[in-house]
């Protein structure tokens, strides 16, 4: 390929649009070829209906319920918070000193050294699986209550696993239409889905706690009773594994970094999107937790699997007393999820796209590809999707399936995140120009450290059965997931990564000058694609 010489002088002084498509030219080696069409309010909100943490909560608190009830589930959430504040801080660490769509992906390559490619490779496969789980687990999410509305309106109806595999299979491609199609639209929508979503919670909230009449939970029953409903492992072991459903109310603080290519200034918007979601995820999901658990006036009815295959429509029926009330908040939780399903397949379609035009996926040149008229990497996105599709057969053969991709989800992308913050102490946090966030001395080494412990613990307690006696249909099979596709990737990485992949570009040279508005005037190859 021919060279371009990227030149800029007097940086400050430019367009805030020329300053981006230099410093991701000059600096990461890559391109400007998608619309900086995302605002401040339009990207953070595209993090928090990805997150959707009350939504997403509410869809998948079965596990939370039976590993300690509510209380547990609210103290969970505590703890998982401030251990995801630190993750989330040394994220937007490195999205402010390296503001690139491949995320996790990137920071690894860059921080890790002399052992980049093979660093990046994995963690980028590692972060772009777990975009794929997130998305099945949406899907499912949509699916069981879409049937559970269903079934309350025709109690005499069995309910089977194939019922929400239809809804799961009509959702994701309808939402993967809106994401392809409507790619120019997508920071307006995501201005609408974020107002639509705090208004449904609003509405959720003042029906849970005005409906009971007096049927309310204790406050000994929310608080400090402890249920532990697991079979036989130990309170301890209990507590750790419900940390799952926490994990996944606010466990998305990358999907941000994947449009780091569609915002202006891109070093200082992304971290501040990055902080904003993850507070505004813990606060919905705290108070639409205690609104819920509030509303549970016969628990014991909640637990027994025989009533119910979904906790959450158990809870909203006790709570207004009546059939149409429960379907009617089970219908603002489907409404509020279908956003989250569009942003999860438009992040992961960027990941899947970033690999691709580094020469990491299989028929690269195709995959990454960007619409010339619809602006969208629409051959990623789809190819992602039918993925995700596939992934959807596993849910007829196995009702268990959707815990384990809940759980694969959490895993993977936070093994991703070690796959970025590890390298980048091992390197003495010096393999980058810290961007406009950045946390100096020893504080950012306690707050990485702590990061990737939490990480490690928490990966272990996730692959745990989720009760005891072990059987083939309660199994946990996360880790069973997470090798397996580890294990193809090794195999790429040998067919393909080892011979011909080169990896992301980083110029420390570029980057120290842009940081200081000098002069830059530097070759580097287009992107490959």
């Amino acid at each position: 390929m021919a060279e371009k010489e990227v030149t800029s002088t007097n940086l400050p002084h430019k367009g805030d649009a020329q300053v981006d498509e230099v410093r991701l030219e000059a600096a990461l080696g890559h391109k400007q070829e998608l619309v900086r069409g995302f605002g401040l309010f339009s990207l953070t909100s595209l993090g928090i209906i990805i997150a959707n943490s009350w939504a997403a909560t509410g869809g998948t608190i079965v596990t939370a319920l039976y590993n300690g009830g509510p209380m547990a589930v609210l103290y969970g959430l505590i703890v998982v918070s401030i251990f995801y504040a630190l993750i989330s801080a040394s994220l937007s660490e490195l999205a402010s000193a390296i503001p690139s769509a491949g995320g996790v992906y990137h920071w690894s390559s860059v921080v890790a050294g002399r052992y980049g490619r093979a660093a990046g490779f994995f963690t980028g496969y590692l972060n772009a699986c777990a975009w794929l789980l997130s998305a099945s687990s949406m899907s499912s999410i949509l699916g069981n209550e879409a049937v559970a509305m269903y079934l309350l309106r025709n109690p005499d109806v069995q309910w089977h696993s194939w019922q929400p595999f239809i809804v799961f299979e009509i959702m994701l491609w309808m939402c993967c239409a809106v994401v392809c199609l409507g790619n120019r639209f997508l920071p307006l929508l995501n201005r609408i889905a974020f107002c639509l979503s705090m208004g449904g919670l609003f509405i959720t909230i003042v029906v849970l706690a005005v409906m009971p009449r007096g049927r309310h939970a204790s406050n000994a029953q929310v608080w400090r009773t402890y249920y532990n409903e697991t079979g036989g492992w130990s309170d301890g072991i209990c507590f750790l594994s419900g940390l799952l459903n926490a994990a996944f109310a606010v466990g998305t603080p990358d999907c941000i970094s994947h449009l780091s290519e569609e915002v202006p200034q891109p070093e200082r918007k992304v971290p501040q999107g990055i902080m904003l979601q993850l507070l505004t995820a813990f606060g919905t999901a705290f108070v639409y937790l205690i609104a819920l658990f509030y509303g549970i006036n016969d628990i014991d009815r909640v637990f027994d699997t025989s009533v119910t295959y979904f906790p959450t429509a158990e809870i909203y029926l006790q709570a207004t007393g009546s059939t149409a009330g429960a379907v009617g908040l089970i219908a603002l939780l489907f409404l509020a999820t279908i956003p989250t399903l569009i942003g999860t397949l438009t992040t992961g379609g960027r990941m899947w796209w970033c690999l691709a035009r580094d020469n990491a996926t299989p028929f690269a040149p195709f995959f990454a590809r960007v619409h010339p008229t619809l602006d969208a990497p629409v051959n990623a996105t789809i190819a992602m999707t039918a993925m995700v599709s596939c992934l959807g057969c596993i849910y007829v053969g196995s009702t268990t399936a959707f815990q384990a991709l809940i759980s694969s989800f959490i895993v993977l992308s936070t093994l991703s995140y070690a796959g970025a913050i590890i390298p980048h102490i091992l390197t003495g946090r010096k393999k980058v120009v810290p961007g406009p966030f950045a946390m100096s001395g020893v504080w950012g080494y306690i707050v990485n450290i702590s990061s990737v412990v939490y990480i490690l613990v928490t990966v272990v307690f996730f692959c745990f059965p989720f009760t005891l006696p072990v059987t083939v249909q309660n199994m946990n099979y996360t880790s069973v997931i997470t090798v397996g596709l580890m294990t193809l990737v090794s195999v790429w990485w040998f067919i393909r990564g080892i011979r011909t992949y080169k990896g992301p570009i980083y110029s420390m040279e570029a980057a120290d000058k842009l940081a200081k508005g000098e002069e830059v005037s530097t070759k580097t190859e287009p992107a490959r694609n």
